[in-house]
Order: C-alpha cells, then sequence, then structure tokens
C-alpha cells in the first residue's frame, strides 16, 4: 500500500519514529513539529492521511481536524497522552475519524492507517437505495428526499453501512467493526458521537429522525418509503 501522510506533532521524537515507520511500509512521509506549519503542508501538498497530536502549543490538535474538516473529507488520526472518553468525543466532534492513545503500538497505528487508506478504493461499488436515501459510493455522496448531506468520510461509512443493513439492528461492534474496524470494536463513544452527528445533519434537513436506538444492543436505521423486510 502506498500513501501520502502528514504526520504533525511537536515531539521531535514522535514525527522521528513515524516517519521511520510509515516510510519503511511504503508511504510518502512528510512531518512538521509545529501545527501551522503542519496546516500549511496540508494546503500545499495534499496528503491522503493527516496523523496529528491532540495536544500542541498554540493551535491544538482540535482546531487542527477543524481546520482540515472546513475544506477537506482527508481522514485524521489523532494521538494524545489523554485517555478520556471526553477528550475523544472532542476530537471527533471536531472532525477526527480516529484516535489513538499514547503510549501506542506501532503496529497498532500502522494498521489503522492502513484500514483508513484501504476505505477510499472499497467505495467503488455501485450505488444504493434504501427509500428516499440514495447512497452513491463511487461519488461518495449521500441524498436524502433530493438533497445532498454533507458528510465527513466516517459518517459517511457509517451511514452508508446503516443504508446497507436498512431495517435491521445492527450491533455496537457490528457497526464499530465495519467502520472503524477490529481494533475499535470496544470504543462505543466512536458510534454515540458520529450517530449523534448524523442525526442532527438528517434532521436539519429533514425534521426527520431516520436512527433508532435499541438500546443495550445498537441501531436501526428507517428510511422513509423503505419497504423492506427484517431478515
Amino acid at each position: 500500500m502506498s500513501g501520502r501522510i502528514l504526520v504533525i506533532d511537536d515531539e521531535p521524537q514522535i514525527t522521528r519514529v513515524l516517519r521511520a515507520a510509515l516510510t519503511a511500509q511504503s508511504f510518502d512521509v512528510r512531518t512538521a513539529n509545529d501545527p501551522e506549519e503542519g496546516l500549511r503542508l496540508f494546503r500545499e501538498w495534499l496528503p491522503d492521511l493527516v496523523v496529528t497530536d491532540l495536544m500542541m502549543p498554540g493551535i491544538s490538535g482540535v482546531e487542527v481536524c477543524r481546520a482540515i474538516r472546513s475544506t477537506s473529507s482527508t481522514p485524521v488520526l489523532v494521538l494524545s497522552v489523554r485517555d478520556h472518553e471526553r477528550s475523544k468525543v472532542e476530537a471527533l466532534d471536531a472532525g477526527a475519524d480516529d484516535y489513538v492513545t499514547k503510549p501506542f503500538s506501532i503496529q497498532e497505528l500502522l494498521a489503522r492507517v492502513r484500514a483508513h487508506l484501504r476505505r477510499a478504493p472499497e467505495r467503488t461499488a455501485s450505488a444504493l437505495e434504501a427509500g428516499d436515501f440514495v447512497v452513491d459510493v463511487t461519488a461518495h455522496t449521500i441524498t436524502v428526499q433530493g438533497k445532498p448531506i454533507h458528510l465527513t468520510p466516517k459518517e459517511f461509512d457509517l451511514l452508508a453501512h446503516l443504508a446497507r443493513h436498512a431495517g435491521k439492528v445492527m450491533t455496537h461492534r457490528a457497526l464499530l467493526t465495519a467502520v472503524w474496524g477490529a481494533q475499535s470494536a470496544h470504543q462505543p463513544e466512536y458510534l454515540r458521537v458520529f450517530v449523534g452527528q448524523l442525526r442532527k445533519k438528517l434532521e436539519s434537513e429533514t425534521g426527520r429522525q431516520y436512527i433508532q436506538t435499541e438500546p443495550w444492543v445498537g441501531y436501526r436505521f428507517i428510511p422513509e418509503g423503505w419497504s423492506g423486510s427484517e431478515e
């Protein structure tokens, strides 16, 4: 696998280690120890994925995520020494796609990087319709009642997976594994944040809540006009 990866971290030791590990896997890597320099590289170099620290002087990783997400759907993987749910939620709310806590395993980080980069070509399957939803996986767009919905990459992946299984109860574990990978199967905060974001965006466009909570189990997606039956 190949691709351009930008690493932003104010600790030179971290950027050196990540550059060596990612370069050894045939990735083209650039690093920045200053978040402002990182954002400049992002705009000029157009990487395929960004790895950024959460706590940095000046501009925080959360602000980096917001800046990237305001103009791009490039996957963002956040690193932080803090293992609080609140910090994870803050990063995910800012547009991050994934979260790894320091100290981390290089092999785990590489697995997550590969998983995010793999998902782009996986979106080349044919478009699908589910009630009033049309999911175009080639163009990476979703429309509801004929209106396009602006989604981040992970929001798209989650809603597309729910749409493929419209009417069925999808467990927390199944959704986490399908969208974030097996290594995230026990991190339900991802789902709480992203389902909340999807509900807000869908309800603002249609006034209807399409994603139902199945207490202690998972979620069920019921598009308007859907006529299938649960298996």
